[in-house]
Formats: structure tokens, C-alpha cells, sequence
């Protein structure tokens, strides 16, 4: 197999009062998604099922992200998420707690050789 990342796309999302990691990070990935218009697929040729997308969360909490939850945000393509230790716990002034910082890495690749085949 010949893989071949066409896109890295960032993003940052937060849980300001609820603490959810998987929130934060849905809104993460959403960030980084949603600010970009690509058309990759297309452009190589492939169907956009063929995409490949490893997702990479960083939250101060990873066992507490929900990953089968993010998956659904996607509504085509391969997708994988991975989350690791990483994003903020901020702590809140004003009341007990803290707010959460998640960050994400969204990598989009294809499978080069297939289009030879």
C-alpha cells in the first residue's frame, strides 16, 4: 500500500462548564473541519469513501473521550481516532472545577497505488 497524506487540518475545542472530554474534542474536530472546504477526493480521482482519516485528540484526560462518539462526525471515509494526553484543564476562578481544552490533528490520506490498479 502506498499511502499518501494530502491533509493536515488542525482545530481546537473546549467544555467550559460540563468538563466533557468528548464534547471538547467533537468540538475539536468540528474546528477542524468545518473551516475547510477540500475537495481532495476529486481532485485525485477517488471516491470520498476512499479517504483515510486518522484523527489525533489531546485531552489532559483520554480515557474519558468517547471515541465512538467522534467517529460519527464523520460522514464519509475511513476515519480512526486516537487520543492521547495532551489539550488543558483550565481551572475556574469563579467556582470549583475546571473547563477543558481539547486539540486535533485531522490527517487525511489515500491509497496512491489503487488508482493504478
Amino acid at each position: 500500500m502506498a499511502m499518501k497524506r494530502v491533509v493536515t487540518q488542525f482545530g481546537m475545542g473546549t467544555s467550559i462548564r460540563s468538563r466533557n472530554y468528548t464534547e471538547a474534542s467533537a468540538r475539536a474536530i468540528r474546528d477542524a473541519l468545518w473551516h475547510n472546504s477540500l475537495n481532495v477526493a476529486d481532485a485525485f480521482g477517488f471516491p470520498r469513501e476512499a479517504m483515510i482519516i486518522d484523527v489525533e485528540i489531546g485531552v489532559q484526560q483520554p480515557d474519558e473521550v468517547d471515541t465512538g462518539a467522534l467517529l460519527s462526525i464523520f460522514p464519509y471515509g475511513k476515519p480512526t481516532v486516537t487520543v492521547v494526553k495532551g489539550g488543558l484543564d483550565v481551572a475556574r476562578r469563579e467556582k470549583d472545577g475546571w473547563s477543558v481544552i481539547a486539540n486535533a490533528a485531522v490527517m487525511v490520506s489515500f491509497d496512491m497505488e489503487r488508482a493504478h490498479d
